[in-house]
């Protein structure tokens, strides 16, 4: 007991000296960075994220995040905030992600010099950040529920973002004084809404007018392309997942990539209320599948994945229409940043389902980004 006592106040003091600026018990950058704010008069409207919100007053943007989480970014560490919100001076210069989600907010934003820390590589494509890793300007904190302490520590965060949906290991990160930021991005059913977290990012990192921007291109995109297929007659059905260890993994009905199908003129064929995975039995899945006219698959495959590829690794696989007739769209997560960089680019995930479910919408020479009709 006395070991784990001193250990929280080794943890603290080292937070303390390390933060500096506003208090331990607040994130934020020192008192000259907090000067250097460039956008304060740049606006935030937020209109398809449902995991935020953003109040503006005088000296003080408030940020909700969630149902509890209450956050008062200040450009002036002297600014009064009030009662139940935490002072976040900002813009902050150091942070750690803790999903690629929350990364690929940084990277559209040009922001890599903020990001000091990430719980791994695997799977990790962007060539700048496996670079900082390699140099150290990045430190590899591990992975959820299993966090290095002196890690954390040695990146030197302002706040870290973190994933309440993952398996957490939190308490010992909050123990050291920095602010923890929830980023639901994972949450959002509109794939727009996902997208829009950006700005969540871009008020902590002032790059608030470079996130409107970003995200204003991206919304035109995905609602121009929305509304050329809203109004076809042909609209083909499609399932999705595939056999894990004995049961079916399918995406709810009201998941995002739900919507993104419905979208790009296709009809999912699970029509329940589940917003995020759920596992089902073959047969249940097959009686949904049997006849749809696509099959959608995201994977990581070893090698070049194939038809035979497939009926190997579930030989019923072959019963469904969409496999007889050489539909599968497929994306391999070995070769592509899938979930690296798609938060931020649901116009190109809606563009390469139009470009498969009605290719009459885009331009004949047009190459995907993340999935394809598997030959």
């Amino acid at each position: 007991m006395r070991n784990n006592c001193l250990i929280r106040i080794v943890f603290s003091v080292l937070a303390a000296v390390i933060l500096g600026g506003c208090s331990s018990k607040h994130g934020g950058a020192n008192d000259a960075s907090v000067q250097a704010v460039g956008n304060e008069d740049v606006s935030v409207t937020v209109r398809y994220a449902t995991g935020f919100s953003v109040r503006d007053s005088a000296d003080v943007r408030l940020v909700c995040v969630g149902e509890k989480d209450r956050f008062a970014l200040v450009r002036n560490v002297e600014a009064v905030v009030p009662d139940g919100y935490i002072k976040v001076c900002v813009p902050i210069r150091n942070t750690i992600c803790m999903t690629a989600l929350q990364l690929s907010n940084f990277t559209v934003l040009d922001a890599h010099d903020v990001v000091k820390g990430i719980t791994g590589t695997k799977n990790l494509f962007n060539k700048d950040i496996l670079q900082r890793v390699k140099d150290g300007r990045i430190v590899k904190i591990g992975m959820e529920g299993e966090f290095d302490t002196e890690m954390v520590l040695a990146a030197n965060p302002d706040v870290i973002f973190i994933s309440p949906s993952k398996r957490g290991g939190y308490d010992a990160i909050a123990e050291t004084g920095i602010t923890l930021v929830p980023h639901l991005g994972y949450r959002e059913l509109d794939p727009l809404g996902q997208a829009e977290w950006i700005k969540f990012v871009g008020m902590f990192i002032g790059k608030e007018r470079q996130a409107n921007e970003i995200f204003s291109g991206i919304e035109e995109r995905y609602n121009s392309l929305k509304e050329k297929v809203g109004n076809v007659t042909n609209r083909p059905t499609v399932t999705s997942g595939e056999m894990h260890y004995g049961n079916w993994h399918a995406v709810g009905g009201k998941n995002y990539l739900a919507q993104i199908f419905r979208d790009a003129g296709a009809d999912y064929v699970i029509n329940d209320e589940e917003t995020s995975g759920e596992n089902l039995e073959f047969e249940k899945m097959y009686s949904l599948s049997a006849n749809a006219d696509y099959w959608r698959i995201l994977n990581s495959f070893d090698g070049e994945f194939s038809y035979e590829a497939l009926k190997a690794s579930e030989p019923r696989n072959e019963l469904l229409k969409a496999f007889r007739e050489k539909k599968v769209i497929y994306c391999n997560m070995k070769k592509t940043p899938y979930y690296e960089i798609s938060p931020v680019k649901p116009d190109v995930l809606l563009k390469d389902f139009v470009a498969i479910f009605h290719p009459e919408f885009v331009e004949e020479d047009y190459r995907p980004t993340f999935y394809y009709l598997l030959k």
